[in-house]
């Protein structure tokens, strides 16, 4: 991730503050929220409780309001702290912090007839800079992706560093099928890649492309689907082929990666949406490293096929506040 200026902080302030981000199982792993470590304090007492979403200005909670904790808050006047909890890559204690606010309407979880309760706050103070930053982190990563979701980053050994990807050597699967490929550009809708086979039978075919990637480190499989080909000169067995990434199934993390490298970077360093011809340099790589398309192995597709994403134990729908 990269460095956060209180400049940039200010920004994702003003900017963001309005916007209400909903903690589905991608978003908190993205951000890292740690879930059984948020609370509600009202009084000095802290009682459990699910965060629903939360924007700068104000959060919607879901917690099993009974009678103590009912009467707690009417007689604090309506005024509960949220107790956030954030994992911290760079260091083993995570980030946590107390937001003051009042509860400004109830509604019924899920509308049941239990104790569980949507609480809807609205924040008496500026959250803290480390919320502004996980939040706006994520939000700037998710406008980008639409606003520069062509530009496309030439692979290098400074991109891959920035990138902060693990290796240009990866696999394509094509229908089921592992293929060795190398990268030669990706941006947030897509990626180029060299491959062993014949171009005109991969044109149009469903595929996965496997990034592995660092901060953290976990592989992702970005399911799109091979849009065009161009020959690779004197070499009839490779091919480099232009993958389309399916929209909605492109991971938070993997925007966010793609976002800070460009947050490092100046425009004209980038690569334009059409790319170029491939390069001497790009052809030897490939020659070494995809000449024998070998399978992975059953523990490297297990692996693969793995969800790095937390498990939410509850998955309301919200109801509108009374």
């Amino acid at each position: 991730m990269s460095i956060t200026t209180s400049q940039q902080i200010t920004k994702y302030y003003e900017l963001y503050q309005n916007i209400d981000v909903t903690f589905t199982k991608e978003v908190i792993h993205a951000t890292g929220l740690l879930p059984q470590q948020v609370f509600l304090k009202c009084m000095g007492e802290q009682w459990p409780c699910v965060l629903y979403s939360t924007s700068f200005v104000g959060a919607k909670v879901i917690a099993s309001v009974k009678p103590a904790l009912f009467d707690k808050i009417r007689r604090a006047n309506n005024l509960v702290s949220i107790r956030f909890a954030f994992r911290d890559t760079g260091k083993g204690d995570p980030i946590t912090f107390f937001i003051a606010g009042k509860v400004t309407g109830f509604s019924p979880y899920n509308q049941g007839a239990g104790d569980l309760q949507f609480l809807t706050f609205q924040f008496t103070q500026r959250p803290p800079d480390p919320l502004i930053e996980v939040l706006g982190h994520l939000l700037e990563a998710n406008v980008n992706s639409t606003k520069r979701r062509e530009e496309r980053i030439l692979i290098t050994q400074d991109s891959l560093r920035k990138l902060a990807i693990l290796s240009k050597e990866t696999y394509l699967f094509i229908q089921g099928v592992p293929r060795k490929c190398i990268l030669r550009d990706i941006s947030f809708s897509g990626a180029k890649v060299i491959i062993v086979g014949i171009a005109k039978f991969l044109v149009q075919k469903d595929c996965i492309l496997r990034m592995d990637m660092d901060e953290p480190r976990e592989s992702y499989n970005l399911k799109g689907k091979i849009v065009r080909s161009e020959d690779v000169e004197g070499r009839k067995d490779l091919a480099a082929v232009a993958i389309n990434y399916e929209a909605n199934a492109v991971p938070m993390i993997y925007k966010m990666h793609i976002n800070d490298y460009f947050a490092q970077t100046r425009k004209p360093g980038m690569k334009q949406a059409e790319g170029t011809q491939v390069g001497e340099a790009v052809v030897e790589d490939a020659e070494e490293a995809i000449s024998e398309p070998e399978s992975p192995g059953e523990q490297g597709t297990a692996e693969w096929k793995k969800t790095h994403l937390t498990e939410r134990k509850i998955a309301p729908s919200p109801t509108s506040s009374t």
